[in-house]
């Protein structure tokens, strides 16, 4: 579990908790929304609000090239010994249509696995579908950034 709890953190985050960027002021507000409690869910470990946010056969691919499902990526971001620092996520890209949306971008993440701290640049996506007029993540895909 110690490395999964690794591997998950080096898959996220679609925004973070600063300040929307312009382009995030064009989403619908419940996607919006949806976004920014994810990104909380993430740093509180909240694993109800994650179970409500990512759906059923939610997919990740991490960034060592690992798939997990739903319930490992809410065992990882709920573990002992797990924090995450906020971030702000830089180059960002977002596309929408009326039910999904990717977003995605380069963030560096940083906190403590298994009470060990880390830091980690990654490139992700997060897909995101409006299932049941609820807002869900359906797929992640995160790649490691080297280090120059």
């Amino acid at each position: 579990m110690k490395g999964t709890v690794l591997m998950a953190i080096l898959a996220f985050g679609a925004t973070s908790l600063h300040a929307a960027p312009p382009s995030h002021a064009q989403l619908p507000a419940d996607l919006a929304q949806a976004v920014a409690e994810f990104d909380r869910a993430q740093m509180k470990g909240d694993g109800h609000a994650l179970a409500r946010l990512l759906a059923d056969d939610y997919v990740l691919v991490n960034s060592r090239a690992q798939l997990e499902n739903k319930a490992d990526f809410i065992n990882d971001y709920t573990a002992p010994g797990w924090k995450l620092m906020p971030y702000v996520v830089e180059d960002e890209t977002i596309r929408q249509w009326n039910d999904g949306a990717v977003l995605g971008g380069a963030v560096t993440l940083q906190g403590l696995s298994d009470g060990k701290p880390f830091k980690v640049r990654l490139r992700f996506a997060d897909i995101w579908r409006k299932r049941d007029r609820r807002w869900q993540v359906i797929f992640t895909q995160a790649t490691r950034v080297p280090t120059p």
